[in-house]
């Protein structure tokens, strides 16, 4: 394996507020407008940027589009007020496949082959890197006081690799709110996995892959693992990292717990009780759409911060490094709107937000959109956790109030169904595959029409008497109390 290190540019720009902000109502419409949605997305869609990985020249020439473009919309630096960009220095850990062997003996003996029943990274930036040891079961590799759970109880993992299942432990009749109900938590999420598997200073880790539970098929896993690995350069202070993280198919984990005489539905059956021991392209160009809107307009009472962050297919690393290095404090942040995918099928009847109902951002919201016929749908997939799997996440880590803002599936034009089918069609097609590209028959009319509301709830935010709060039972609130305690 080899570790080059990197640095990756992050644009971030600030819209400075100014006197006449009242001037302009928080619901006035923006221009943003299809056209402009779709000359960015050609531009960042095509192949001569080479898929615009972090560091790549094609990554450099994204980076330095969008901060020629802020520049000529007349968008300010926002990292020192001098410029666009903030250096993320990262680990890229590339592995030769024909180096990764990985086998198992005793009382079950095989050969598991890479991508097709396993895909296996290290767990840090080194020239070589592997793990041996007894395999041995978690259930959910999950530690939760405010549930009285706890998968690992009293037993000693140090040097062990240890198999746990994807996703959170099912809520049950008896305990309808368990663990978010059909929401994902963070113990579902594979990233606090293997955090876990460090504090306890396990040897490695492999996570049991089912698409139902994790939400995407197996070819997401390898396509997203199977080649090289960023990383955040590792803070001193963490626990030892594990040496091999990974997934295993779940067919490839049956038949090895068979050959050990154990029984995978039981063990699953196990673990459900306390007793058991288009992605990001389409979204940059519609922030840069409200970017240049937001130049031209009238500008609100508070500033409005842009960032264009690196690295998230890698783990979030773009954002989780502007998250512990922010330009500036956290505590002044009032909030963080996020764009992933956006619409591409037309106008929407409803949005898709994910966190609506951890803060008064969600309330807010709706409150802007009800006049023009617009709901908030709740997440149709919950158990997939979709909080954790975007940018905005590193936002509420800090203690920031944050949403993530997509369309909806009701699509105008369209029957009922026809929009969850086109989504999931998407998932199961193209995501995280070479085959999400950029398509010449693309309705943008729904991605003008989620920039213009993105931009006016910026707007009301930017102007409102008071700041956006997280609920009571909102994971991120007591970082959020400490951090703005006297102000």
């Amino acid at each position: 394996m080899t570790r080059p290190t990197v640095l990756l540019s992050v644009a971030l720009v600030s819209v400075i507020s100014a006197s006449i902000a009242n001037a302009q109502t928080d619901n006035e419409r923006s221009r943003i407008s299809p056209q402009e949605i779709d000359a960015h997305l050609r531009f960042l869609s095509s192949d001569l940027l080479e898929g615009r990985a972090p560091a790549t020249r094609g990554g450099r020439i994204a980076e330095q589009y969008i901060a020629t473009q802020l520049q000529a919309f007349g968008v300010k630096p926002g990292v020192g007020d001098s410029s666009y960009f903030q250096r993320v220095p990262i680990d890229v850990v590339k592995a030769d496949p024909g180096t990764i062997k990985v086998t198992a003996s005793g009382k079950a003996n095989a050969n598991l082959r890479f991508t097709d029943d396993v895909v296996v990274w290290p767990g840090s930036a080194t020239d070589a890197s592997s793990a041996h040891g007894e395999l041995v079961f978690v259930g959910y590799g999950a530690t939760a006081p405010e549930y009285k759970w706890d998968d690992y109880k009293d037993t000693d993992v140090r040097g062990k690799i240890l198999l746990v299942l994807v996703n959170d432990p099912p809520a049950t009749p008896a305990e309808p709110n368990l663990f978010g109900g059909k929401a994902m938590t963070y113990y579902g999420r594979w990233t606090y996995k293997y955090e876990e598997a460090e504090r306890r200073g396990a040897a490695g880790m492999l996570i049991v892959h089912t698409t139902e539970r994790a939400g995407y098929p197996w070819h997401v896993v390898v396509n997203s693992n199977s080649t090289e690995h960023r990383l955040l350069l590792r803070d001193a202070s963490l626990p030892a990292p594990i040496g091999v993280r990974g997934w295993i198919t779940d067919s490839a984990a049956t038949a090895l717990l068979a050959q050990a005489g154990l029984n995978m539905s039981q063990l699953r059956k196990q673990a459900e009780s306390r007793d058991f021991a288009v992605d990001n392209a389409s979204g940059v160009a519609s922030i840069l759409a409200i970017a240049h809107a937001a130049a031209e307009g009238i500008k609100p009472r508070r500033s409005q911060l842009f960032a264009f962050v690196t690295a998230e297919e890698s783990g979030l690393l773009g954002s989780a490094y502007f998250g512990e290095h922010p330009t500036v404090p956290a505590s002044k942040i009032v909030a963080a709107l996020n764009m992933d995918v956006v619409p591409v099928n037309g106008r929407v009847r409803d949005l898709n937000v994910m966190g609506d109902n951890k803060s008064s951002l969600g309330p807010a919201l709706a409150e802007l959109v009800k006049s023009e016929g617009i709901r908030l749908s709740p997440d149709v997939h919950p158990e997939q956790g979709h909080f954790y799997r975007s940018d905005h996440f590193s936002f509420a880590k800090a203690g920031i109030p944050s949403v993530s803002i997509g369309g909806g599936d009701d699509i105008v034009g369209h029957p009922a169904g026809w929009g969850l089918q086109q989504a999931e069609d998407y998932t199961a097609h193209r995501y995280h595959q070479p085959s999400d590209e950029y398509r010449p028959d693309m309705d943008l009319s729904g991605a003008a029409q989620l920039a213009d509301i993105v931009y006016r709830f910026g707007l009301s935010l930017g102007n409102a008497r008071t700041v956006p709060t997280w609920n009571a039972d909102a994971e991120f609130r007591a970082m959020r109390d400490a951090s703005r305690k006297g102000q």
